[in-house]
């Protein structure tokens, strides 16, 4: 059994991997590039929040059993779990993981187990990983096991799901498939399924690119119904009634480290074959600008040729501060284009990552002519129309993702607009 790990990229699926792990009394070291986050760690901050991650985290180091720095150190299990975003023209950009797996080279031992948890195409640990590994001059499946064990977490719960959620584990051979199910079953409790690496590198991009194409099928609806005069969210609603149905929602664009980056790894791979994923992401792509241009629209039909917006929500899904890959960027981007003024918020993100943002609601709504909801935070959903109807200059709401409450915006007064539904509501 494992007795210590060293865990590289202490990011939103690394750093809750390593304080589980030292949690449940294994010795954890974990390994960062970033100076600033390693630091904070060091001093039981958090750079990431994460509900149950700094209790969890000030356990793990007041008890010895976590401890950070920028470099490696010997252990028995190796956990990669850096970023593998994509580039500007849509292929993957492995060099994080690359270089990951050449940081821990000098420090791997004979019957060490090197496991990667990034999300990545298919054969990246065939084709990325092991020549890599290569370097340590160890037999792979006898003296160095390798495995690809995907992450399968949401933000905002990553600790209940990486319990409780079944688990893939692929590895090179047999034995280190065997290495790794033991070692995760220390703290996970739903099944863990065994297959080979490249399988487990398939699973996890499939799941995510299911969930965009069902994603983009729902803004497909928004789009038809505004047409027809329908309301999506309601016709989707009463469709997901029948027993083997089950629509996602429409919204203003798909974020996040996963659904809007996995299925392109597919399309890289096979772009001749992967005809409907393409077309999903072309479409999921394009509700950012959808969403301002409709945003606008609104403003056109008041008459406000010089308009000012306030948006609400910037981490690309509620009740988290994770901007990777966020929609609200885009829309803030076409916004910018379309030279309509705005002032943006979100009581998630600290620091400001936008040149028009503030830390203040009262600030983003005061003169505005229509408030453009992108993120369905608790204090959005919950927000009633006194917080803010006194400083803005028109009553208008633009709701992406049905989540105010309505009726109270419009016994205020406030026209309110829903993404999916040509109808302008009022009182």
């Amino acid at each position: 059994m494992a007795k210590k790990l060293c865990v590289v990229g202490l990011g939103y699926i690394g750093l809750p991997t390593a304080v589980m792990f030292a949690n449940h009394g294994l010795q954890v070291h974990g390994v960062d590039v970033n100076e600033h986050a390693v630091n904070l760690i060091k001093n039981k901050q958090l750079h990431i929040e994460e509900n149950g991650l700094q209790e969890r985290l000030e356990e793990a180091v007041d008890k010895g059993l976590f401890t950070v720095s920028t470099t490696p150190e010997e252990a028995d299990v190796f956990i990669i779990a850096v970023p593998s975003p994509i580039n500007n023209d849509k292929t993957a950009n492995l060099n994080y993981v690359r270089e990951a797996t050449k940081s821990i080279v000098p420090y791997v031992r004979k019957g060490n187990l090197v496991i990667l948890e990034s999300t990545v195409p298919p054969r990246t640990v065939e084709d990325v990983m092991l020549p890599v590994l290569k370097e340590t001059g160890l037999a792979f499946g006898t003296e160095l096991f390798v495995s690809h064990s995907p992450e399968r977490v949401i933000p905002g719960k990553v600790f209940e799901e990486l319990v409780n959620n079944d688990r893939i584990v692929g590895g090179i051979n047999e034995e280190s498939s065997r290495l790794t199910v033991e070692l995760y079953k220390v703290f996970v409790k739903g099944n863990i399924h065994v297959t080979d690496a490249t399988t487990a590198e398939m699973v996890k991009v499939i799941e995510n690119t299911y969930r965009d194409v069902n994603i983009a099928f729902a803004n497909e609806l928004a789009k038809i119904s505004e047409k027809l005069g329908v309301n999506a969210w309601e016709a989707i609603k009463l469709a997901n009634y029948h027993p083997r149905v089950n629509i996602h929602l429409p919204g203003p664009g798909v974020g996040g480290h996963c659904i809007a980056v996995d299925p392109w790894f597919l399309t890289e791979l096979q772009p001749e074959l992967a005809k409907i994923i393409s077309l999903s992401r072309q479409t999921n792509d394009s509700m950012p600008e959808y969403t301002a241009l409709k945003a606008k629209s609104i403003l056109d039909a008041k008459g406000i040729q010089h308009g000012r917006v306030a948006v609400l929500g910037l981490a690309f899904k509620g009740n988290i501060d994770d901007m990777r890959e966020s929609p609200s960027t885009d829309v803030l981007a076409h916004l910018d284009k379309l030279n309509v003024d705005y002032t943006a918020f979100d009581p998630h993100i600290k620091e400001n990552k936008i040149e028009k943002q503030t830390q203040d609601l009262e600030e983003a709504v005061t003169h505005a002519d229509l408030i453009l909801i992108l993120t369905d935070h608790n204090e959005f959903k919950e927000m009633l129309p006194s917080a803010v109807e006194d400083k803005m200059r028109t009553k208008a709401i633009f709701d992406t993702k049905n989540c105010i409450q309505r009726d109270a915006w419009k016994k205020a007064g406030f026209d309110v607009v829903l993404l999916g539904d040509s109808k302008v509501s009022t009182i």
